[in-house]
């Protein structure tokens, strides 16, 4: 009787959804993953119905595995029907992959040529229509939204009447789906917020003004989306023009405290039906005319920041209830703080990327979700992966042949994927598809995109600047005058390996390891940077290094050896410190060898003989490798070489005697 018991659950206010903490929720072993204490997996009365009926008994718990209609410990039967309320991009999305895991889905859409029928039944019926609704449940085992502007009530009521489960519930929609009372629920959760207040008339909008300052935000509380329903009040005059460009207060609006943030964060998180919660990787979006215009993944933010993000939206989550895939919008503010902005109860453009870039998309978590089933692995398949939405730039056929234009410069570009949404028409601002775009580092993919869109990369480097203006790091750009080996750098990506010195003294030693790494086809850039002499130089560069899309860095360093060491201390990259015999020097570089094996605890890094740069451009490249078929195979080639020629050398040897061999080269 679950999908009865739940809905007619004493849940419906925005106060009915307890804290966290009184809901036994811990974390779980994995950092990213927030669990509830245990809780039996759930199957709806419909699913349980048509298996007793089967039968002719009552669902038995021992029913056989390959009953198609056995409701098993993982969920639903894998006969179960998936209805969707809303059959746009995201339903046709979630149908695709549906499709492929085998799930039969419905979806109620007032189009007639709604894009989710490419993979789903479609039935024409508005998703606010109660009468609609109440049918629609009907034929389905879960219901579940691809947009929250829908009527929960006639949810709730379809739910009490046919049986049916909704993931997530018609109380999470009916919070969310009014942003007022979503902002009220995550306040009382200790979800970090904006200042907020309800505005119901002309006193109330004065008080705000007079509380937040100038500029404030002004927003309707329902159906605002895409930039819709928000209104930026600049002067006091603004005001006025305000509530009458949103409708008027009786639409229902409330004021908001500026948040001058400088980058916006958005965590893709998916919820189990048992309450588990686990965050994809913290993604960057920027907006065009109000619009999501570009996603990056991972977000280039510090790794304390990233960590703190993804943890603030699985609290957001966590204190929800009900399965499936939920988009989390957050500000990164100048002083390092997080301020959430919204929550969406569905997928989500900003999670768009996963479906190239992870290894289970939002769109199969979320059907995986919904139905009991276990989650997907949210990692990233690749070191970035960017999204850009196609949107309309013209009325009709002008915007068909610009869209057209840029799918087919991302069709003449490796590692984009085109996905069109089959809408029909085409008018200005309209979402009508998606671009990913895959990389084996930020460098790369952002390289990529800019053969597509150079004014989206442009954008993401821009934000990276601001970032680093605002004294939060950022890895964007690239550390002062340094510059990329002359032919290193292959078309479509930057350095992979950094190699830097404390003195251009070094160089004679140091360029074994650029020619190795040329060797192997590594892109790879120089420098010298002292730690020493330019330690704000060292900073810099060690704390870019990985936002540039380096997977490695050779530090070579004689007497005390501090380089490697201060490096190692400051990125997330494998250094490797390349000891240095000095001119002059009565230690023979002994003192550099033993200043770079004696790191602390939690500062590793590795190390080669005194003067072997050779073998540290070579342990570079077999890093790189570990992750690249290529040339990993390429090394193997290189082994087999020196086999060979060691092999030559035993034989003429062996033919000639050691009289006639002669004197070995020394090596």
């Amino acid at each position: 009787m679950l999908g009865t018991r739940r809905a007619l659950d004493a849940r419906g206010s925005t106060s009915s959804l307890a804290p966290c903490a009184a809901r036994g929720l811990r974390l779980a072993a994995r950092p990213s993953v927030v669990a509830p204490a245990a809780a039996p997996c759930r199957a709806p009365r419909a699913a349980m119905r048509r298996a007793a009926a089967a039968s002719k008994q009552p669902a038995a718990a021992d029913a056989r595995a390959d009953d198609p209609t056995h409701v098993s410990e993982a969920g639903l039967p894998r006969t179960a029907v998936v209805g969707v309320l809303g059959g746009g991009q995201l339903g046709r999305m979630m149908a695709l992959a549906a499709a492929n895991m085998g799930v039969s889905m419905r979806c109620l859409d007032p189009a007639d040529d709604a894009p989710a029928a490419v993979a789903a039944r479609h039935d024409v019926g508005h998703f606010r229509d109660a009468d609609a609704i109440a049918k629609f449940a009907q034929g389905c085992d879960v219901l579940t939204v691809e947009i929250e502007h829908i009527d929960a009530d006639a949810l709730e009521r379809a739910a009490a009447a046919s049986g049916v489960d909704v993931e997530p519930t018609p109380a999470t929609v009916r919070i969310i789906q009014d942003k007022y009372a979503q902002k009220i629920h995550f306040a009382g959760n200790g979800v970090p917020l904006a200042d907020f207040a309800d505005v119901p008339d002309a006193a109330a909008l004065e008080a705000a003004e007079g509380r937040f300052g100038l500029p404030f935000m002004l927003k309707s509380k329902r159906l605002a989306y895409d930039g819709r329903g928000n209104f930026v009040v600049r002067t006091h005059e603004d005001a006025a023009r305000g509530v009458e460009a949103l409708g008027g207060f009786g639409h229902g609006l409330y004021a908001e405290r500026w948040a001058p943030f400088v980058k916006e964060l958005a965590v893709m998180v998916v919820r189990s039906r048992d309450g588990a919660v686990l965050a994809y990787p913290v993604v960057e979006t920027i907006h065009k005319d109000n619009i999501c215009y570009v996603t990056e993944a991972p977000a280039d933010v510090a790794p304390h920041t990233a960590s703190a993000a993804a943890r603030a939206a699985e609290k957001a989550v966590a204190c929800l209830d009900g399965a499936g895939i939920f988009g989390v919008e957050m500000f990164l503010l100048p002083d390092g703080s997080l301020l959430l902005n919204e929550v969406a109860p569905r997928p989500h453009n900003s999670g768009h990327y996963t479906q190239d870039g992870c290894l289970t998309s939002q769109f199969e978590n979320h059907v995986r979700a919904v139905l009991g089933w276990p989650l997907g692995d949210p990692s990233l398949n690749c070191g970035c992966s960017i999204m850009l939405n196609i949107l309309g730039e013209a009325e009709g056929d002008e915007g068909v042949r610009r869209a057209h234009a840029l799918m087919a410069r991302a069709y003449s570009t490796r590692g984009a994927k085109v996905h069109w949404y089959g809408k029909p028409g085409m008018r200005a601002a309209r979402k009508v598809g998606h671009i990913n775009v895959s990389g084996s580092s930020r460098a790369e993919a952002r390289a990529r995109l800019a053969s597509i869109d150079p004014a989206a990369a442009g954008a993401l480097a821009a934000t990276g600047d601001a970032l680093r203006r605002a004294g939060l790091g950022g890895g964007a750009a690239p550390a002062p005058a340094v510059a990329p080996a002359a032919g290193a750098a292959p078309a479509g990506g930057g350095p992979l390996v950094g190699i830097i010195m404390g003195s251009d003294s070094d160089l004679p030693t140091m360029s074994a390891a650029a020619e190795v790494l040329e060797q192997f086809g590594v892109a790879l850039e120089i420098s010298v940077v002292s730690a020493h002499r330019t330690p704000e130089r060292m900073v810099d560069y060690a704390r870019s290094a990985a936002g540039r899309g380096l997977k490695a860095i050779i530090a070579g360093a004689g007497g005390a050896a501090h380089l490697p060491g201060m490096v190692a201390a400051m990125t997330p990259l494998p250094v490797i410190g390349v000891p240095v015999k000095p001119s002059g020097s009565h230690l023979d570089g002994l003192d550099a060898l033993l200043s770079i094996v004696q790191m602390p605890r939690g500062v590793p890094v590795a190390t080669v003989a005194i003067g072997n740069a050779a073998n540290a451009g070579l342990l570079a490249a077999r890093i790189i490798g570990a992750s690249d078929p290529g040339l990993q195979a390429r090394m193997v080639e290189y082994q087999e070489g020196m086999r060979d020629v060691v092999l030559d050398k035993a034989a003429a040897l062996e033919e000639k005697g050691w009289r006639g061999y002669g004197a070995p080269k020394p090596h």
